[in-house]
């Protein structure tokens, strides 16, 4: 399937340093808005900035509740870790988000933070969590990709023998709304994930950071698709770009720039607290001009 030419805007609302109704309050008004097409959550559980030791909630169970409080926002989380959950408990939690949200969830998945992101590495060893290395993360996100969509889709349990993970009479029920699986969404920029994006994803995200950059590494996910005979075409690029709420100009520049290099699901970062109307603010300010 090959990306609209048309650019599509959604928000995110990182869950930490910030109450529940809070997002919640963002998230419906965003709803009622048109040219807000997607709403998105990050996955850590602590902060990653401001107060260490300040509220950050559990991204999957958010956005249950966040879908049942939606009608229209495609919604998800952006992205997964997935050093955090095992993947058939992952994929049994995204089937579950996606009947409860009627069939909206954009499943985004990762290889999990960075080793060099000492503030969110501090998480793992927090919640008992294993920290493996860069190389053996990425290759288990690519079993995790084969083994989550199989359980999606397959009519039969089925045993699966992986270097990093092993499933004996594996089997999803019920399956996820949409058919035949959610839109997968892999988001990172290293050379090893970005061959993951072009074997697994149906869009990749690159999680901020200059244009010029974001150019380089979407340059390189076409070199990646072609050698394995993929239409690079047939992934969306995804963008996070900050939003700054003093200085729309700069947003519009920012956003500009983007879509100018081939970018077309674009997920504006919220910053907390939220001003009233923020999500009218977006669509005003941002998007319309």
């Amino acid at each position: 399937m090959t990306q609209s030419l048309t650019p599509r805007f959604g928000i995110m609302t990182a869950p930490m340093q910030v109450e529940c109704h809070d997002i919640l309050r963002v998230w419906r008004e965003a709803d009622t808005i048109p040219e807000i097409e997607h709403a998105w959550l990050f996955d850590h559980l602590m902060p990653i900035a401001g107060d260490p030791n300040g509220p950050a909630y559990e991204g999957w169970t958010l956005l249950s509740a966040l879908a049942a409080h939606t009608r229209r926002l495609r919604l998800g989380v952006l992205v997964t870790s997935n050093r955090f959950r095992p993947p058939a408990l992952l994929a049994k939690i995204a089937t579950t988000v996606d009947i409860v949200s009627d069939g909206r969830l954009d499943f985004g998945i990762g290889v999990g933070s960075r080793p060099s992101h000492p503030i969110a590495r501090r998480e793992y060893e927090a919640h008992g969590l294993p920290f493996h290395d860069t190389a053996s993360a990425v290759e288990s996100l690519a079993e995790a990709c084969t083994l989550i969509r199989r359980l999606w889709t397959e009519p039969k349990p089925f045993d699966f023998h992986g270097t990093h993970h092993q499933l004996t009479g594996a089997f999803g029920n019920p399956k996820p709304v949409q058919r035949p699986h959610p839109p997968i969404m892999i988001g990172g920029q290293s050379s090893a994930t970005l061959r993951v994006v072009a074997e697994h994803a149906d869009l990749w995200n690159m999680p901020g950071g200059a244009i010029e950059d974001a150019i380089e590494r979407s340059a390189l996910l076409d070199r990646y698709c072609t050698e394995i005979g993929r239409d690079p075409a047939s992934i969306t690029r995804s963008i996070v770009l900050p939003v700054f709420y003093d200085n729309p100009a700069a947003t519009r520049d920012t956003i500009r720039g983007a879509t100018d290099a081939g970018f077309r699901h674009i997920v504006l970062a919220l910053s907390a607290p939220y001003p009233a109307n923020v999500a009218r603010f977006v669509a005003d300010e941002l998007i319309s001009a």
